[in-house]
């Protein structure tokens, strides 16, 4: 048994994450897995989420210093099933609020991904998923990170079979759970 805390606290630290990561089965990179590639188009990404029968499209507003964007991609978005899910029913597309990069709105207009996540949507703390339909029109927004892969899947049925209209999303995980 290890008597010294300096040491107990050391393999605390190594192992606590490595158990975390390790109860995530089967993990994929989001990149190539959950987010969808885009030349920042969105009046196309509208013509092609229709195109594909989509529910609409998801956009996940990050920065890269983020801890909870890169938890949710560690955690979250790296789930096959997460995955799954979401590229049935939804296009999804990271934007960096931060970002230089030209964009074209869902209006037709051309602006820095800065200037739409944080003058158009206000985006001021990240992550934030921001749900459009395909009409390119924001219809629900979830800020922060999920607790889990499940709840983030709630979140996504909670858009994409339409409850979003008749309840907020903190009603619907409540009758999802029985409570």
């Amino acid at each position: 048994m290890l008597r010294n805390p300096i040491l107990m606290l050391a393999l605390l630290a190594f192992l606590v994450p490595a158990l975390a990561t390790a109860a995530v089965e089967d993990p994929r990179d989001p990149t190539h897995h959950f987010f969808d590639p885009t030349f920042g188009e969105f009046p196309e990404e509208l013509e092609d989420a229709r195109a594909a029968g989509k529910k609409g499209i998801l956009i996940f507003f990050e920065m890269a210093d983020c801890p909870f964007c890169h938890r949710m991609k560690n955690q979250v978005l790296n789930q096959p099933e997460v995955q799954e899910y979401f590229s049935e029913h939804f296009r999804v597309f990271s934007v960096d609020v931060e970002g230089a990069i030209e964009i074209v709105t869902f209006e037709g207009e051309t602006k820095t991904q800065m200037d739409w996540a944080t003058r158009d949507y206000r985006v001021r703390a990240t992550p934030v998923f921001q749900f459009f339909n395909l009409e390119g029109e924001p219809i629900a927004r979830f800020t922060g990170a999920t607790r889990d892969s499940r709840e983030f899947l709630q979140l996504g049925e909670f858009v994409a079979e339409g409850h979003y209209k008749d309840q907020n999303f903190t009603r619907f995980k409540r009758e999802q759970d029985g409570r």
